[in-house]
């Protein structure tokens, strides 16, 4: 048979949990005094750094041309399931281009997996934070609705190379 052994017996002040009580209350004293940091938003809105993920937009070149190649990597990647990308050939520089792109923002849980795996730089996360929608149909933002220029973006693209 073997040796059993004896646990340790609590002391009056654990068995009442007074110290931890007293931690407790303290931690809160502290942050009672400290400065407040609420914005009165929408008056005040928040500016957010370039390395925020705000709703995913395509990126539109200075000539007007989209920069996907429609190899549809974000689609495959997105966890969500939020991305739908459908192809079409070009006489173009580029030999493909999507003909459908749409992205359902109440799916898209902004997790950056598509401007990541994108060969192209063609989708990337912007700073913009304000989606409400009053019906389904409006969260399902489209080509016309994705394409942003280049020049809105430069802070998020340049942040991205960084780390690349």
């Amino acid at each position: 048979m073997g040796v059993r052994k004896r646990k340790k017996d609590l002391s009056l002040l654990e068995r009442i949990y007074i110290p931890e009580i007293i931690k407790g209350l303290v931690l809160t004293m502290k942050n009672m005094f400290r400065p407040k940091f609420t914005m009165e938003y929408p008056e005040e809105k928040f500016i957010p750094p370039a390395s925020y993920r705000g709703r995913p937009v395509l990126v539109m070149e200075e000539n007007g041309e989209e920069r996907c190649v429609a190899c549809g990597l974000c689609s495959r990647v997105c966890p969500a399931l939020a991305i739908e990308v459908q192809a079409s050939e070009t006489e173009r520089e580029k030999e493909r281009y999507p003909e459908k792109f749409e992205i359902n923002m109440l799916r898209c849980i902004f997790c950056g997996f598509c401007e990541e795996v994108c060969p192209e730089e063609a989708i990337v996360m912007s700073k913009d934070y304000e989606l409400a929608f009053s019906n389904r149909e409006e969260a399902i933002f489209d080509k016309e609705k994705l394409l942003i220029p280049i020049s809105q973006l430069d802070e998020r693209i340049q942040f991205l190379r960084q780390y690349k």
